[in-house]
């Protein structure tokens, strides 16, 4: 049997490039200083003695690793698989590198935190499901930053990013009580998740105060499945009546309730019933969608993320700059009447 090659070591390319050891370290790390004559001499005996750094012994001495942890939602929903495409390009233009985890809908992230802090990781961005205060507090113990991406914790300092989801569902409510819709179903998602009852609540601050309106809520279950089923059991019955117009917090469930109400009901949308959605994934873009939603501008939410994990833990973050809201953008799409002219 033929016997392992061991993995060279930073001392070895020290001895056949004629430096130091930290010499070494510092030609590879991005932004070093280090002169070019000895920077070159050290590539080229790494690439004689086919030499690759090895990150998690570098980590030891610079007590950073460049790794951050994403902790993400269902990659079945594709604004989780959007934004840690973002992500990932991000980090990598900063020399940083991801690792990826993911909790399904409606599980806390208990156990995948423990996963992501065995690692050294530089800090944790949580962009879906909920966690215990006792991890927060370990995780604070470790000297471990966390962001939270496009969700809130209540009763907490963490740090999070998110979109207005408050004003852009309102702003959805303006659009379709102005269409003309009284009767409203509204499709919600993870009931203990921030982000689905800041959408609710928002849309429901408009339409609760227009005169006339009826609203109903079901859970949709966060998913294109969970949503399309709700339809198929809600109208069910033979005669249903169907609403004016339906509001899903999220646009996988948007899709979902299209679909149903399509294939299943013969219903044409938005002829027969508005619909919107939230998040603005590019499927909910193309036909046969072209859904009124609010686009969450991923890309900035990113960058201000990555700025707060770059604060963390070297800088205390004022109170009042833990939480960042940024407005989202209104896509007109072609689900509201009227909305199709601005598209």
């Amino acid at each position: 049997m033929k016997k392992k090659k061991s993995r060279v070591t930073s001392f070895e390319v020290a001895k056949l490039a004629g430096v130091s050891q930290p010499t070494v370290s510092r030609a590879f790390t991005p932004g070093a200083s280090i002169a070019k004559e000895k920077r070159d001499r050290i590539l080229a005996a790494a690439k004689k003695l086919n030499y690759v750094p090895n990150v998690f012994a570098s980590s030891l001495s610079s007590k950073r690793s460049n790794m951050v942890a994403v902790i993400s939602g269902n990659l079945n929903n594709p604004f989780y698989s959007e934004s840690l495409q973002v992500f990932v390009e991000s980090f990598q233009r900063s020399h940083r590198q991801v690792l990826a985890f993911s909790v399904q809908d409606g599980h806390d992230c208990d156990d995948v935190m423990m996963q992501a802090m065995r690692y050294p990781v530089d800090g944790i961005v949580v962009t879906s499901a909920q966690m215990s205060s006792e991890l927060v507090r370990m995780s604070e113990g470790l000297g471990i930053p966390i962001v939270m991406f496009n969700r809130r914790v209540s009763d907490s300092e963490l740090a999070a990013v998110q979109c207005d989801n408050t004003e852009g569902s309102a702003a959805l409510g303006r659009l379709m009580v102005a269409a003309g819709a009284r009767r409203i179903l509204i499709v919600r998602g993870d009931p203990q998740g921030s982000t689905s009852g800041d959408r609710v609540a928002g849309f429901r601050s408009v339409v609760d105060r227009t005169e006339g309106c009826v609203v109903e809520e079901i859970d949709g279950g966060s998913s294109y499945s969970g949503a399309r089923n709700a339809m198929i059991r809600r109208f069910g019955g033979p005669a249903p009546r169907f609403p004016d117009a339906i509001f899903a917090v999220n646009d996988i469930m948007a899709i979902g309730c299209a679909d149903a109400l399509r294939e299943v009901h013969g219903i044409r949308i938005p002829e027969d019933v508005m619909l919107a959605g939230f998040d603005g994934i590019r499927e909910g873009q193309r036909a046969p969608y072209r859904l009124t939603t609010v686009r969450q501008p991923i890309e900035r939410m990113v960058t201000e993320t990555l700025e707060m994990l770059d604060k963390a833990p070297d800088e205390q973050i004022p109170a009042d700059e833990r939480r960042r809201v940024i407005p989202g953008d209104l896509i007109p799409g072609r689900t509201i009447p009227g909305m199709e002219r601005q598209a």
